[in-house]
C-alpha cells in the first residue's frame, strides 16, 4: 500500500515536494475558523496503518505560530491505546527550532516528547548563517535506517553518509560552528530576544491604527500576520503590499491555504539586523501610505509585482 503523511496545509512546500518525488500520500489538515495550523485530533483521525508520521511545524510560514507540539503527541498516545499504531512525530523546526531553546525554555516541543522521533532546522534562517545550511537530528541511531547510510572508504577511513548529494561546501558547517562560540547560549537569547521584541512592538503599533486586524503578535516566531480590519473596502493587502514595495520594503501579501482561502494577509518577519530604528522607519512608511489608501474608490486587484532583485 502507498504510504501517506499527515501534516497541515499550512506546511512548507518542502514537503509537498518530498511527498510528490517519493510517491507519498500527502494527507493534509486544512484550516478552519480561526485555527491556522494543525489541529491534533484532525491530525490523528487521519492516520492508518500505512501512515509513516505527522509533521508537526514550529513556527508556520503563514503566520508564524507555533504548532502544539505537545498535543499532537497526546493525541497519538490515545490513538495508540486505541487502535495500536505507533505513528512517530517529526518536528519540522526550520525556523522555531533557533528559537524556542532559548526564548520558550518551558515549551516541550523535542525529545522530551518520546513520540519525537526527528527534528530539522535551518543554519541560515535564524540559526544566524548565511545560506544554505540545515540540520536534521534523530532521536536515536535505530529510528535511521542502516539501508540508509552509504560507508566509503576511498576518501580514507569509513565514512558513512545518507545525504542525497556527496560534494558539498563545509563554509557554512564551518560558520554555524563559529557562531555558537562566539555568541554561546547567551548570545542567541540576546539576539533573539531582540528579533520578538521589535516583532511585538510592531505588531501592537501596526494594529494601533485601526485599519488591520492582526493574526499573530510575532510572540514566537518574531514573525506577524495582519490583514485589513472588517469594514476596510478601500482597499486590501495586495494593495499594501504593492506600495510597500515602491518605498523599498518586500511584505509579501499571499491568501491563506483550505480552507481559508477567503483569508489574505501580509507578513512581516523581523530577524537580526532589523531593529528598533528600521521598525520605526518601517512604520513611518505605512502610515504616510494610508491616507492615499483610504480615499481609493476600491481595491486595485491582486496582482502582485514578482520577485525580482
Amino acid at each position: 500500500a502507498r504510504p501517506n503523511l499527515v501534516m497541515g496545509t499550512n506546511v512548507q512546500v518542502c514537503w509537498e515536494k518530498f511527498c510528490d518525488f517519493w510517491e507519498v500520500e500527502a494527507r493534509q489538515v486544512p484550516m478552519e475558523g480561526n485555527r491556522f495550523h494543525l489541529d491534533p485530533q484532525a491530525a490523528a483521525e487521519l492516520c492508518d496503518e500505512n501512515t509513516i508520521g505527522v509533521v508537526a511545524v514550529l513556527g508556520s510560514t503563514f503566520d508564524g505560530s507555533y504548532e502544539p507540539v505537545a498535543e499532537v503527541c497526546r493525541a497519538l498516545d490515545d490513538l495508540q491505546e486505541r487502535t495500536g499504531l505507533d505513528i512517530p512525530v517529526h518536528v519540522d523546526g526550520a525556523s522555531g527550532a533557533m528559537i524556542a531553546p532559548f526564548l520558550d525554555p518551558d515549551l516541550r516541543w523535542d525529545f522530551q516528547l518520546p513520540r519525537v522521533a526527528s527534528i530539522n532546522t535551518s543554519g541560515h534562517k535564524y540559526g544566524l548563517v548565511y545560506p544554505g545550511v540545515g540540520w536534521a537530528l534523530w532521536r536515536t541511531a535505530e529510528v535511521l535506517p542502516e539501508d540508509l547510510v552509504f560507508r566509503v572508504d576511498y576518501l580514507g577511513g569509513d565514512m558513512p553518509t545518507f545525504s542525497l548529494n556527496f560534494s558539498r561546501p563545509g563554509s557554512q558547517v564551518a560558520a554555524q560552528y563559529y557562531t555558537f562560540v562566539r555568541l554561546g547560549r547567551a548570545g542567541y537569547r540576546a539576539v533573539q530576544q531582540e528579533a520578538r521584541d521589535v516583532a511585538c512592538s510592531l505588531a501592537e503599533r501596526i494594529e494601533a491604527f485601526g485599519d488591520f486586524t492582526l493574526l499573530s503578535r510575532g510572540d514566537q516566531l518574531p514573525v506577524f500576520a495582519f490583514t485589513t480590519a472588517e469594514g476596510v473596502g478601500a482597499f486590501d493587502v495586495y494593495d499594501v503590499s504593492r506600495r510597500l514595495r515602491e518605498r523599498g520594503w518586500l511584505v509579501p501579501a499571499y491568501a491563506f491555504p483550505p480552507n481559508r482561502q477567503d483569508l489574505s494577509v501580509l507578513r512581516v518577519v523581523c530577524r537580526n539586523g532589523f531593529s528598533e530604528d528600521l521598525a520605526d522607519l518601517f512604520l513611518a512608511d505605512l502610515g504616510s501610505l494610508l491616507p492615499e489608501l483610504r480615499s481609493q474608490p476600491a481595491p486595485t486587484g491582486k496582482t502582485v509585482t514578482a520577485f525580482h532583485h
